[in-house]
């Protein structure tokens, strides 16, 4: 169930097509959506619908209702043919509620009972040596350039921990050949070469309509190379 919150008033956000004169950047108010994803099947009674929250895993029903949604996402992407239909995240969620109640209830945001995780984006980081935000200004101010394979290298991780061994292997297939360009004759293309042969037998597993067993953890493995070397090489290593 998807819902939009907050949204401006159509009739002011479209009363007229000509530009107008501003003196100032003022914040905007902008729509919110909320997802709310419900079981297939009810509880019996409340008090089973207590229990179950009480001995919910809170982070496990996050990441499967964020899973459906995601699916959802995809379908609507296909659907309309927009490829900037983005998927969503833990991190970038406002707020992440788990709880129970009425059908009707739920749908409009109330629940019986809830409790509400805390931001997963709130957890303070180690900072590591790689200070993506200097990297970030660089690419910015354009003392460096972003290489295909690591886009190529991002997506083919989006679609493993989404559960797409299909799009992962092709996505892989194209990314190890970019990052064995890359490195060229550098070492550690070494580290990445071994996964080539498992990746194309994946890529044509997918192209045949079926991954056989074994070859997501192979894809997860290289995937996971390929991650490493490109990491030392943004660390100079």
């Amino acid at each position: 169930m998807l819902s939009t919150l907050g949204a401006p008033e159509r009739a002011r956000r479209l009363g007229g097509r000509r530009p107008r004169p501003v003196s100032a950047a003022e914040p905007e108010p902008v729509p919110t959506s909320r997802a709310t994803i419900a079981r297939s099947q009810p509880f019996g009674s409340e008090e089973e619908a207590a229990t179950w929250l009480a001995d919910a895993d809170l982070e496990a029903e996050r990441d499967a209702a964020i899973a459906v949604l995601n699916r959802a996402l995809r379908a609507q992407r296909a659907a309309a043919a927009d490829p900037y239909v983005a998927e969503v995240s833990a991190d970038r969620a406002l707020v992440v509620r788990v709880g129970y109640g009425s059908g009707e209830d739920v749908a409009e945001g109330r629940f019986g009972e809830a409790v509400e995780l805390p931001r997963s984006g709130g957890r303070r980081v180690k900072r590591s040596m790689e200070a993506p935000e200097e990297r970030f200004a660089a690419l910015l101010g354009g003392r460096e350039d972003v290489h295909p394979a690591e886009e190529l290298v991002l997506r083919a991780r989006a679609d493993l921990n989404a559960g797409r061994p299909a799009e992962a292997a092709l996505q892989c297939r194209v990314a190890i050949e970019a990052v064995l360009a890359l490195l060229s004759d550098h070492a550690d293309a070494a580290r990445v070469e071994p996964h080539r042969e498992a990746v194309a037998a994946a890529a044509n597993d997918a192209l045949r309509g079926a991954i056989a067993a074994g070859r997501a953890a192979a894809l997860e493995d290289a995937v996971a190379a390929m991650e490493q070397v490109l990491k030392r090489r943004r660390l100079g290593g």
